[in-house]
């Protein structure tokens, strides 16, 4: 099994942005936003890509995305749903094996070495996500802001994507939750820890994997794609 689809989603409204239009589509260092992840899954080792957008967006993305940043690994555009588990499992339901990396594009800066320690991450795991340790303190509260706990920060982690399975794995997880699933799940592990007894393991990512939600981040994007240049 050497197939790595790279499940890149982009159907969110990014309405936190305060733009007229998509974050996805927003200009960041003189290119839209989708654009920098896409072109670093393009020039990894993964296999191919499926990308997953707004319902109406597919001719849009083909046009100006796909085709005008040469993205030729992508194999498919696909309509994404009303929820971010409805939008992987478009995407999953676009393929049937191997193993998969499912990406959000608000985190336009991931890097090539990222994706090939997913890559050789979930040949061995089968399921693990990329993170990165916490470097503030953290308190659980209840419903009133009251404190409840403040756990140990050594075993902390801010979770990121790629989140990385093995296909029959997530497939499986997502064909027995999707049914009744609810907004309170928020990422792909979450769905495989319901599912499954398997265990996901962490693996390290980088703090400039941030993900696109406010100006202010939008800002950092700037300054990250500067110092790479």
């Amino acid at each position: 099994m050497n197939k790595f689809t790279a499940i890149v989603l982009a159907a969110g409204s990014g309405k936190r942005m305060e733009q007229e239009i998509p974050k996805q589509y927003m200009n960041i260092g003189g290119a839209p936003l989708m654009s920098h992840c896409l072109r670093t899954f393009q020039e990894s080792k993964v296999t191919q890509i499926v990308l997953v957008v707004a319902p109406g967006d597919v001719e849009k993305c083909r046009k100006e995305i796909i085709e005008r940043y040469h993205i030729d690994k992508c194999i498919a555009i696909v309509e994404g749903g009303e929820e971010r588990y409805d939008s992987v499992y478009a995407g999953l339901k676009a393929i049937n094996d191997g193993y998969v990396l499912i990406h959000d594009c608000a985190r336009a800066f991931v890097s090539v070495d990222i994706i090939h320690r997913c890559m050789s991450a979930v040949a061995l795991y089968e399921s693990c996500v990329v993170g990165m340790p916490t470097k503030d303190t953290v308190k659980l509260t209840d419903d009133h802001r009251k404190v409840l706990d403040t756990p140990d920060r050594s075993n902390v982690w801010i979770v990121q994507t790629p989140q990385c399975f093995e296909y029959n794995l997530i497939r499986g997880a997502y064909d027995k939750v999707i049914p009744n699933a609810d907004t309170t799940i928020t990422d792909d592990a979450m769905i495989v820890e319901l599912a499954t007894d398997h265990d996901v393991h962490m693996i390290q990512g980088s703090y400039t994997n941030i993900k696109v939600t406010t100006p202010e981040d939008a800002a950092f994007g700037e300054a990250i794609l500067r110092s790479r240049r």
